[in-house]
């Protein structure tokens, strides 16, 4: 089902209703990009201003998160430099916390205890105590070495359900969990037949009738676990047309309502072509939406809002976005372009 293009915004209606639920265009869409810092659009992705005050405009902004704990509380890092926070909605951006030498991958927050934060870096874990203020780099599990040379944390979540559970996805090196609120780590191994079933992109945590499922993307596709990641099943993603590769790449991953999970393929990394891959059944059965305009390069990244339900922003590698407003049966492009995009967030106006 396609969505309209053009002028973005403006071929929808500012509010529709959709299995009776009162579904708004009205929001805020932050981006973290390689080598343009971090951009905000206040108008539904219509207009956009870069940031120059605070985190470096011309640096990588690899990591952009909103708590859970207060509206338009944002995060974001640059990298060899530390961490920004955002306390009007990316308004306005402050330094806090320590200096940071390198890159930084991932933020995760502690749903029960705002004082309780996650960085993801290059290699590695960091957690602070109180608020950001200071990080101690924690001992894990996670190697120093892997195929492709130092291991980067893709993401950090916290168990909503049980926030002494901590689990960790890492490009190349697997999935890792804590159970003591990340002092100490476990890996949880090989996770598929090849050892690219450990190049972890994306990591959800999807609810169910019977019980949490642990999703993992990965380049052969889709991992779902029912059992804390003892087993994995696997779902491959078909090759796109002329591909010389048997499969679709795969990198991000979200199940944001009901049984919806979707997730980011293309062709290959950055790849030439992308698209999503929709499920409204819980993982069982796929469909690969089209959207309105090909995409450029591989789908990389997905964001929604608890309290913007339906609504969805997913963007390519390489710059292009595109939103829905129907719970991700429906898209329209954004007009706006960038370079290339590294984080993406969506929170109400």
């Amino acid at each position: 089902m396609v969505g309209c293009d053009g002028s973005a915004a403006r071929c929808l209606a500012r509010s529709a209703v959709t299995k009776g639920i009162i579904v708004s265009d009205d929001y805020v869409i932050g981006i973290g990009t390689v080598g343009a810092g971090l951009w905000m659009s206040y108008n539904s992705g219509e207009k956009w201003r870069h940031v120059y005050r605070g985190p470096d405009p011309e640096g990588n902004c690899r990591a952009l998160a909103v708590s859970p704990h207060q509206p338009g509380d944002l995060w974001c890092t640059s990298d060899r430099v530390g961490l920004f926070r955002s306390t009007d909605n990316g308004g306005t951006w402050d330094r806090i916390g320590p200096d940071f030498d390198g890159d930084l991958w991932s933020i995760g927050f502690d749903p029960s205890d705002d004082r309780r934060i996650f960085l993801g870096t290059r290699p590695g874990i960091s957690r602070s105590t109180d608020g950001g203020n200071t990080f101690e780099s924690l001992t894990t599990s996670i190697r120093p070495t892997c195929p492709i040379g130092v291991p980067r944390t893709t993401n950090i979540v916290v168990d909503p359900d049980e926030p002494s559970n901590v689990w960790a996805s890492v490009e190349v090196d697997g999935l890792h969990r804590s159970s003591d609120g990340g002092t100490s780590w476990t890996s949880l191994g090989q996770l598929g037949p090849n050892e690219f079933h450990n190049d972890v992109h994306g990591f959800a945590m999807q609810s169910t009738a019977q019980g949490t499922r642990l999703l993992i993307a990965t380049p052969f596709g889709l991992g779902r676990s029912t059992d804390d990641g003892a087993s994995f099943d696997w779902h491959t993603f078909d090759p796109f047309e002329g591909s010389r590769y048997d499969l679709a790449y795969s990198r991000c991953v979200l199940a944001p309502w009901d049984d919806v999970v979707v997730v980011c393929v293309g062709d290959y990394i950055p790849g030439a072509v992308g698209a999503l891959e929709i499920s409204r059944d819980g993982g069982e059965t796929w469909h690969r939406e089209s959207l309105p305009v090909t995409p450029n390069s591989t789908m990389y990244w997905l964001a929604t809002h608890p309290d913007l339900p339906g609504t969805m922003v997913a963007t390519s590698v390489f710059g292009q976005m595109y939103v829905s407003d129907d719970f991700a049966r429906s898209w329209r492009k954004l007009d706006r372009e960038f370079n290339e995009i590294r984080a993406v967030t969506l929170t109400p106006a």
